[in-house]
This record gives structure tokens, sequence and C-alpha cells, in this order.
């Protein structure tokens, strides 16, 4: 005869186990957008000088696109999820098309077409974004954790 299996209490979906301390979150926040803000630093860099021989405007250059880029990144970090779904993809997706159309507009080409660049990446960013926010924010826009 088929008995039915007991059941415990019916607890939320599981989360994955945080494997690094609290300490090693407070470097990543900092420290990702600092590489992060190097790479486009560099990336920018090479791109202004066009495979030309490296100066020192062109290092000052570089690096104050990287200082900007760490600036601009930490404020997207920190502000964007105070604010709702529509209104936090949209910062995250401005930031990402902003920051491509500059490092594209970077190579000589038309600031059209820069813009347009940063705008096609902006939506397929503000997309992703927007669908992962939906699809884990109740309907009142509390994360579902």
């Amino acid at each position: 005869m088929a008995h039915a299996a007991p059941v415990g209490p019916v607890t939320g979906p599981a989360r994955t186990p945080d494997v690094f301390s609290a300490k090693a979150h407070r470097a990543a926040r900092i420290g990702i957008p600092v590489v992060l803000g190097l790479v486009y630093g560099y990336w920018a860099a090479a791109n202004r000088r066009g495979g030309g021989a490296i100066t020192g405007w062109n290092l000052l250059f570089g690096f104050v696109a990287a200082l900007a880029f760490v600036v601009l990144c930490l404020a997207v970090a920190t502000y964007a999820p105070r604010l709702k779904r529509e209104l936090h993809s949209g910062v995250k997706s401005g930031f990402a098309g902003a920051a491509i159309g500059f490092l594209y507009g970077q190579t000589g080409e038309s600031v059209l077409r820069s813009t347009g660049i940063g705008l096609a990446v902006a939506a397929g960013v503000f997309g992703v974004f927007f669908y992962r926010y939906y699809t884990h924010e109740d309907g009142e826009g509390n994360r579902i954790r």
C-alpha cells in the first residue's frame, strides 16, 4: 500500500551560498569599477591615437577618461538601485550607451554614427535589464529574494 511522504515546513527557494566575505564584497564594490575604468581609459586613448605614437596628452586623455568612467560607474551603481525598475534600467542602459558611443566617437567616425551605435547599445541593454528587474520584483517593486 502506498503512503504519502512526510512533508516538512514549506520554505521559499533556497539561496545560493555566499562564498565571499563582507570584506571581499567591499573591495569588489570599488575594485571592479576601477579596473573597468582603467581598461576603458586605455581603450579610449588607443582609439583616439589611431595607431600612432603614444604621447603625454594621449596618456592624460586616457587617465581622465578612466577617472570619469569610474566616478560615473560608482554613481550609477550607488543610486540606480534606489529607483523604480524602469528608471533603474534606463540609467544603467544610458550609461552603457553613452560609454560605447564615446568610445566609438574617438575613432574619428561621425557624431551621428556614434550616437546611433550608442542608442542601439542602450536599447539592447535596457531590454535585458528591464526583463531582469521585471522578473525579479513583485508588483510593488520590492525585490524577490
